[in-house]
């Protein structure tokens, strides 16, 4: 019987691990410049061709390698980052498993050309599929320059699986926001197809957040510094007015590594209780210190994943932090008990009196219980009484003389105010003379006058009328009767169902509305958000947006879609960026119709949900049955965008057995 036990081949293996460490071209990106910085490069250039399909390419100003660096190096767990187990307590460089040039190595055609300072003469080594094609001495500038070619092109499932180019970009660009960030002293520049998309200076960490994000943010940001046995924190927090619902900039750099913590998060959502409403996000820049052999970040091969031996303290440390910058920047309410530059403000001595004079006196009303503005002779008093002074009686509008009827009327309603009591038969013939006389609605004349004494006639008539079948709750939902029962409709989300119907046929058939804005408004996008708003171009159109890019990730809104005039330009384009970029991130179709259709559902929903009638907002009965109306006819008139229920019916039989 023969062993089933065998060792797999290098080439084999290899590709497995890539699964782990390379998942996309910017997987690529990620370990190639880590690698340079780790190289001691000041200076890195990253160029793309495609998305990353046809070539990546990084080149550095690094030390470079010799010709038996070169090869060894893409061999798999060779590195020079670590001996031995005990240096993975003590790190201080981004890599360390020896493990990114043998996968990439393993699923691309890699070129590199690599040359030390002290060398006349470089090397060029070729390798395709983790076999070395060719190798020869070169003359090439120092440090290293690898290219990538046709990712993936042995692997066509994983090839196959790529997003489309608009979703790897996007990808590529958060992945070089989170190198370009924790190292803020590196310079680097991004190309695309031949041309430029970021160019990042060597800086300090408060200039690399501008260049990122751009000159407007620093007005949202608050400085944070503690320093603490355990740990040092410093970087930017955002005002409370900065809070967003998603896609606010969170990044978290933990000894020049970008980290992702979830728990480290909370502590600032924590230290923002009250301050911002549920569900809202504050952006953050934060840079933690601690000692490397404090952390283990041999936790998952991407090493975004750091685990703190003090966590725990540092959780609490974070959030005194964060409040502490809040109190110093007076982005929280607090009471001044300063009693310094104070005015001085005498305090009242009802016995001291004012200038010597006597204490002074509570004031009187003066009432002339005779007094009859309707007798003639009799002037107008002196002293006028509280009612007459409220209602000065020359302001009163002048009765028609040719009108015996209200003339009676009104001063019997005078002499009863006043205090004269006029016989109350005679009070109620002058009410039934004034009635005939005027042209009244008779349903709002013989309603009760304490049902409908504030309504005006139209509105009146209205509720009293049987043909009424809509009536609005707590200004959020519409209750009406139908042959299935009771309905019970949200508004608000009938209306995100009915906007969405249109705005998904305005970007189908191309028919946009666009208001044209008064005045230009400017937004200002990160790199990542930037590219989406240019890829988006077209949709955004069809939408009824006018924007126009001004460069350096500035853009000018010059119209709004049709119906959306009362809201914010910025806030509303900024929010459908928002969901854009988490469906690009996140989706897992690649470039074809499913995956335009994806995108279109999610512009079509962001704006309903902005444009929709608001929670609150009092309806007339017309509107109320416009709303109805158009929701029976949209396309799914049961379910919102996001998929919960519009309509809630209660049927006769439910209904009868709630007063069993």
């Amino acid at each position: 019987m023969t062993d089933i036990i065998h060792l797999l081949p290098d080439s084999v293996a290899n590709q497995i691990a890539a699964g782990e460490v390379i998942q996309r071209p910017a997987s690529v990106i990620k370990e190639l410049v880590e690698n340079s910085i780790d190289a001691g490069a000041s200076m890195v250039q990253v160029l793309v061709t495609d998305a990353g399909r046809t070539c990546i390419q990084v080149i550095d100003n690094g030390k470079g390698m010799s010709e038996t660096d070169a090869r060894l190096s893409f061999e798999r767990h060779a590195t020079s980052k670590i001996q031995k187990a005990d240096d993975l307590f003590a790190l201080h460089t981004m890599g360390f498993r020896g493990e990114a040039l043998a996968s990439i190595a393993a699923i691309a055609e890699v070129e590199l050309r690599t040359r030390r300072p002290e060398d006349d003469l470089g090397v060029s080594i070729t390798i395709e599929g983790s076999r070395i094609t060719s190798q020869e001495p070169i003359s090439c500038p120092a440090g290293a320059n690898f290219a990538v070619r046709n990712l993936f092109y042995n692997i066509p499932v994983r090839r196959k699986f790529l997003k489309g180019n608009r979703t790897e970009l996007a990808n590529i660009l958060s992945e070089f926001e989170r190198i370009a960030i924790a190292h803020p002293n590196v310079a680097f520049t991004l190309s695309h197809n031949e041309e430029q998309m970021l160019n990042l200076p060597a800086g300090n960490f408060h200039q690399r957040v501008l260049g990122l994000f751009g000159k407007r943010i620093d007005s949202k940001l608050l400085p944070v510094q503690t320093d603490t046995d355990l740990v040092r924190i410093s970087g930017f927090v955002g005002t409370p007015e900065s809070a967003k619902k998603k896609s606010a900039h969170q990044f978290f750099v933990t000894n020049s590594r970008y980290m992702r913590h979830p728990y480290f998060a909370k502590a600032i959502q924590t230290a923002y209780e009250r301050l911002i409403p549920d569900g809202y996000q504050v952006p953050f820049f934060l840079c933690l210190e601690v000692e490397p052999s404090q952390i283990d970040v041999n936790v998952h091969p991407t090493k975004t994943e750091i685990k703190f031996t003090d966590e725990q303290d540092i959780w609490h440390i974070l959030l005194v932090a964060i409040r502490e910058a809040l109190g110093k920047h007076n982005a929280i309410p607090s009471l001044d008990f300063t009693a310094a530059d104070r005015p001085d403000i005498p305090i009242f001595a009802p016995s001291a009196g004012t200038g010597g004079s006597s204490a002074p006196q509570p004031p009187t009303i003066h009432i002339n219980p005779n007094f009859n503005p309707f007798s003639a002779g009799k002037s107008k008093p002196a002293v006028q009484s509280g009612w007459e002074a409220a209602y000065n009686l020359d302001d009163l509008p002048s009765i028609p003389t040719d009108h015996p009827t209200l003339q009676a009327d009104f001063a019997g309603s005078l002499a009863s105010i006043s205090g004269l009591q006029p016989n109350t038969s005679d009070l109620q013939a002058n009410t039934s003379r004034l009635q005939a006389s005027l042209p009244i609605d008779s349903a709002l004349a013989s309603s009760s006058p304490t049902l409908f004494g504030d309504l005006p006639a139209e509105e009146a008539s209205v509720w009293t009328s049987t043909d009424s079948t809509y009536y609005q709750y707590q200004g959020q939902y519409i209750l009406t009767s139908a042959e299935q029962g009771l309905l019970l409709i949200d508004q608000n989300r009938a209306s995100q169902r009915i906007l969405y119907d249109q705005y998904r046929h305005r970007m189908t058939e191309g028919t946009s509305a666009t208001q044209g804005l008064l005045f230009m408004q400017i937004i200002q996008l990160s790199p990542s958000q930037a590219h989406i708003a240019e890829s988006i171009g077209e949709d955004l159109d069809s939408l009824g947006f006018n924007i126009s890019n001004l460069g350096g990730g500035s853009f000018s809104i010059l119209g709004v879609p049709a119906g959306t005039e009362g809201l914010d330009p910025v806030a509303l384009l900024q929010t459908i960026l928002d969901d854009a970029e988490a469906t690009m991130l996140s989706s897992d179709k690649d470039n074809s119709n499913a995956a335009r259709e994806t995108l279109h559902h999610t512009l079509a929903a962001s704006m309903a949900r902005k444009a929709a009638t608001p929670i609150g907002e009092s309806l007339s009965t017309k509107e109320m049955k416009a709303l109805c109306d158009a929701l029976f006819a949209s396309s799914l008139p049961g379910y919102a965008p996001d998929g919960k229920p519009i309509i809630v019916t209660l049927s006769p039989a439910h209904i009868a057995r709630l007063f069993s």
